[in-house]
């Protein structure tokens, strides 16, 4: 009876989870229950599911709506019912085309309409949906002649008088007004909540036809869904066969190129996976991702294929991945096996530049009704519920910055203050909008409306209104097609390399860099600024800690630095047997055979499925399974369970201590669920190497390429910091030497047009545009008639240097330029035959300070490029100690003085509050020579001498070496002044602007904190 039920995937509008609505449905002991989401179809497969556990009978549908106006109800008869609302829905979502008021063209769905929008004339599937409240109306004739096709209409969008003040919240926060100010047609009714049923038939038992329509309502419809059946694209030929023979093929013929005629040990393998392939249906899902890369490589474009999918040869053969599984004894079960019944999972990466293109060509090839980007749900974030809130109860902007921003215990405890606590916890997990999954798309056999409406969200893809999870339950799994800046400044290397050079670079020829010694060098001392992947402090940090000087440890290092195997205590025990081969013993024969390259230690997730399977005697694929569950991917605690179980039983049977069994198992099981692919970790690797390589031999061209892809870890100051450093002349901007982006003249670097941030985006490229197209500008007069341009902008260009070449001061072109343009105008671009030259104006000779320029260039591109910024320092001293000697001062105190880089937040366990957590910091800086060092900030610390955001600090720390890579442990800081602005030498609050806002980076992480040597409890002898 209860056929209009909303949850909050109604955004801004429902106020109950999936959960609350079957559980309340239960709790009235209800045996059928209908959900109509406002204009979605996001939680229908979830509620089917909920629905079937609790053996209610699920209907489902959507409820219409178009600018908050209810048009009508749908309610889905079959599953061709849901395909029709959701073309209905997508037509107006992504081509614009209006909702019907009334008598939409839905056959197979029964349409409910309010009583304020009923239709002339009624057809056989629609009825006029009559609410308890309305019943009064029906003594009049003209309604009561309707009668016959009326049903019950009793919404659900609420639990209790709380949630229906939140309701009202959520509806101010839809229309970003004040709650005060909505109108009764705003928000739903007050009595939109479940009722018994039979005081529910009580309120229409003089109107027997309604009740007697609703049952029919509620009898005809019907939603199946079979979850188990696949239902992405079948197949890439017209067969299952073809698609088998051609994939047979195509192995072949790379198996032929990647090894040779005669490797045996490739051939079984190929031959092993094929068959695995084949009978789980996949060929297609390999087919349709070597057809993407093969348009790539038309195209010209690099790739990397990375994750679980370079375990496979097949995938290696067919070039989809570029690492060979042999060489590294990558477990194909790892990422296919017998007990997988859905697809596998490829990773993709393509440039920033150019993932469009290959997104535009996967939508061409496969079709748009077959292909669109997996949803997200986008949850109310918690700084985002305070702010939202606020605005709602009205609170002025200053009181919304301090409730998002400040901690609880620093706001204003008033009345409504309160009122926000109460409904921001109520908040907690509701979806604020759906967006578009980063990078997973989804290929279906049937037309995609078949399972969802889509939605085109503002980067101009289709999105299906649900999230992976939903796809890969309802059988539609997705190609993550993914995008990253450190391939885009590979392939502009090797371009720029080709265009200033005259050299080509097989870049992809990976046996050139990853065996190459001076890039093990570099690699070794963590000179890998700029590297993809390897240029964090941290990991920097950890290649010196290890010496890193090799593909494979190398692998293993991308792999122990993520979170989760750090958070396990594998990072620093590895670190530890890394460094002291001999100071442990592998507890078991099996550990030293199987993981001896990582030193016994689980590095990879692989390894969980290598121990279950040589020293639990599992088999390979139920390693695997093994594995999964402990990451919590889709299996329940029974299953789990009975692993554990078959796992200890067949130690037993092997003769495996019982204690031993223990710890290899507690291992597993604090392992598994954090650790990394190792195939993922050998992929990043490769592209790791292949860029080191071009940073060691063509270190400029580096650099050019990584700032004008927008760098990486660090901001664009770091990276032309690296380019000097490795001999380059920086230039400042200029109009006639200048592009939008940076560019090299041999080792002459002239900054790109788009370091000008308050430059407008047209005008930084128009200026390249039209010199290329008439010549350099030959002056100011000359630029101004070419460039429509405002004296604001002007005056920018002439601060940042942009007009040295006419040989003019700056206060020069300052006044010239006033006399060209009136001030705040536009003119405009006219060229004429007999333009008459300005008249030149002799002005007086004005002395500059010598660093008036590099407090220009501050303000305007936010570093210096005239000066160091340590030319700008009050102080001449430079500290006593420089990086190249810190070596030397293991547990020695020293007095440096440094430019920050970059700080990041970690936090770390109380003293004696253990459950508490304290802020720590890791600080990057650069000495007067230009070298990096890192230092760690204590809380003790920390309270006493806080940073002051960006700038030079003078450090008083101690010097702690672990494993070669040294540590300041500061003790004191204090930020050191720059000289006055000599710009503003008559206003000193103004003079000190310039060093109150340089920059540094800030990076805040709130994991748990890493665990100390003591609580990692990794036994380091042989257990008996």
């Amino acid at each position: 009876m209860f056929l209009n039920c909303h949850t909050y995937h109604s955004l801004r509008y429902g106020t109950l989870s999936l959960e609350d609505l079957v559980q309340q449905a239960v709790d009235y002991k209800l045996k059928v229950l209908a959900l109509t989401d406002i204009n979605t179809i996001t939680g229908i497969y979830d509620f089917y599911k909920l629905c079937q556990e609790k053996n209610i009978k699920p209907i489902v549908g959507v409820e219409i709506r178009v600018e908050n106006e209810l048009y009508y109800i749908c309610i889905a008869k079959n599953q061709e019912s849901i395909a029709e609302v959701n073309r209905l829905l997508t037509d107006y979502n992504c081509e614009g085309i209006e909702i019907p008021k009334t008598s939409p063209d839905l056959k197979n769905t029964f349409v409910i309409y309010p009583l304020q929008n009923i239709p002339d004339n009624l057809l056989d599937h629609e009825f006029i949906g009559i609410r308890t409240d309305e019943l009064n109306i029906l003594i009049k004739p003209e309604w009561k002649c309707l009668i016959s096709k009326m049903v019950i209409l009793q919404p659900v969008t609420f639990k209790t008088e709380e949630e229906y003040q939140l309701h009202k919240l959520l509806r101010a926060i839809a229309g970003n007004t004040l709650i005060t100010k909505l109108s009764k047609n705003d928000y739903c009714k007050s009595n939109e909540t479940f009722i018994g049923k039979r005081t529910l038939l009580e309120k229409y038992q003089y109107y027997p036809p309604i009740i007697q329509n609703t049952q029919y309502i509620v009898e005809a419809s019907s939603f199946e869904f079979d979850f188990k059946t696949p239902k992405n694209k079948k197949h890439f030929t017209d067969s299952k066969e073809n698609d088998f023979l051609l994939l047979k093929q195509l192995a072949y013929e790379g198996l032929h190129k990647r090894y040779g005629i005669n490797h045996l040990q490739a051939k079984e393998r190929v031959e092993k996976e094929l068959a695995v392939i084949d009978q789980l249906n996949f060929c297609a899902y390999f087919l349709i991702t070597w057809d993407i890369i093969q348009y790539s490589n038309r195209m010209g474009f690099m790739h990397v294929g990375r994750g679980s999918g370079a375990n496979s040869i097949v995938s290696y053969c067919i070039e989809i991945t570029d690492i060979c599984p042999l060489e590294l004894d990558l477990y194909f079960e790892r990422f296919l096996n017998l007990n997988r019944k859905t697809p596998p999972d490829f990773d993709i990466d393509w440039s920033w530049k150019n993932r469009d293109t290959i997104l535009e060509y996967i939508f061409s090839k496969y079709g748009k009704d077959h292909v669109a980007f997996c949803g997200t749900n986008v949850e109310f974030k918690s700084r985002s519920r305070f702010r939202e809130l606020g605005k709602a109860f009205g609170l002025p902007k200053d009181e919304l910055d301090e409730l998002s921003k400040k901690p609880k215990i620093q706001h204003d405890q008033n009345s409504i203050v309160q009122l926000i606590y109460k409904y921001e916890e109520l908040l907690r997990n509701f979806p604020n909008q759906r967006s578009m999954h980063s990078c997973g798309i989804l290929i279906s056999e049937e037309p995609i409306t078949r399972y969802s409406a889509l939605e085109m969200p503002p980067k101009g893809f289709p999105i299906v209104q649900f999230d992976m999870h939903t796809a890969e339950d309802i059988g539609l799994e997705k190609f993550d097609i993914l995008s990253q800046r450190g391939l885009g400044t590979i392939k502009d290397t090797v371009n720029l390399i080709e265009e200033k050079r005259g050299i080509t670079i097989d870049i992809q020829d990976t046996t050139l860099s990853k065996d190459e010694a001076t890039c093990n060098e570099f690699l070794s001392i963590g000179k890998t600024i700029g590297c993809f992947y390897i240029e964090s402090p941290a990991m920097r940090g950890l290649l010196r800690r290890l010496k890193c000087d090799n593909y494979k440890v190398l692998v293993a290092a991308s792999s122990i630095i993520r979170p989760g195997v750090a958070q396990s205590g594998m990072m620093r025990e590895y670190i530890f047997r890394h460094n002291h081969p001999g100071h442990f013993e592998y507890f078991h024969e099996v550990f030293e055979k199987e993981l001896g390259e990582t030193y016994g230690i689980m590095v990879y997730q692989e390894d969980v499925i290598k121990i279950a399977m040589h020293f639990g005697g599992v088999s390979a694929a139920n390693g695997d399974v093994l594995r999964r569950a402990m990451s919590g991917k889709g299996r329940s605690l029974s299953a789990l369970q009975k692993l554990k179980d078959d796992f200890f039983e067949s130690c037993k049977k092997k003769g495996h201590p019982e204690q031993l069994s223990k710890e290899v198992y507690r291992q597993i099981e604090s392992f598994a669920g954090y650790s990394f692919c190792k195939a993922h970790s050998a992929s990043y690797a490769v592209e790791s190497y292949q860029s080191l390589y071009l940073k060691v031999h063509y270190p400029i061209e580096f650099m050019v390429s990584a700032i004008n892809n927008g760098g990486g870890f660090y901001r664009t100051e770091v990276y032309i910091h690296e380019a000097k450093m490795s001999g380059a002349v920086i230039h400042n901007p200029c109009v006639n030497l200048s592009e939008y982006k940076t560019t090299l003249y041999e080792k002459e670097v002239y900054l790109g047009l788009m370091h000008i941030e308050r430059l407008e985006g047209h005008i930084k490229e128009l200026i390249p545009e039209e010199r290329n197209k008439n010549g350099n500008y030959k002056s100011l007069e000359d630029f101004v008639k070419r460039i429509p341009i405002g004296i604001e902008t002007l005056q920018i260009l002439i601060f940042v240097g942009a007009f040295r070449f006419t040989g003019k001061q700056k206060h020069e072109l300052l006044i010239e330029a006033r006399f060209l343009l009136s001030k705040n105008q536009y003119r405009t671009k006219t060229i004429s035959l007999f333009d008459q030259p300005q008249r030149d104006y002799q002005l007086p000779l004005i002395q500059r300070d010598l660093f008036e320029d590099a407090f220009d260039e501050i303000e305007i591109l936010g570093f210096p490029v005239s000066y160091s910024i340590f030319d700008l320092l009050k102080t001449k001293y430079r500290g006593h100690v420089l990086v190249k000697d810190l070596l030397k001062y293991h547990k020695k105190q020293v007095k440096m003085l440094a430019y920050l880089i970059s700080r990041k937040h970690v936090p770390i366990k109380k003293k004696n509050h253990p459950g508490q957590k304290d802020d720590m910091y890791f600080g990057t800086w650069i000495d007067a020579e230009g070298q990096y060092f890192d230092t760690a900030h204590f809380p003790d610390s920390l309270k006493k001498f806080p940073f002051k955001e960006g700038g030079i600090y003078l450090l008083l720390g101690t010097v702690e070496v672990d494993y070669h890579f040294p540590t300041v442990t500061i003790i004191k800081m204090a930020k050191m002044p720059l000289i006055p602005d000599p710009r503003y030498s008559m206003d000193k609050y103004k003079s000190q602007e310039i060093q109150r806002n340089l920059r540094d980076d800030v990076s805040m992480t709130s994991r748990e904190p890493y665990p100390q040597l003591h609580e990692i409890k990794l036994p380091r002898y042989q257990i008996e």
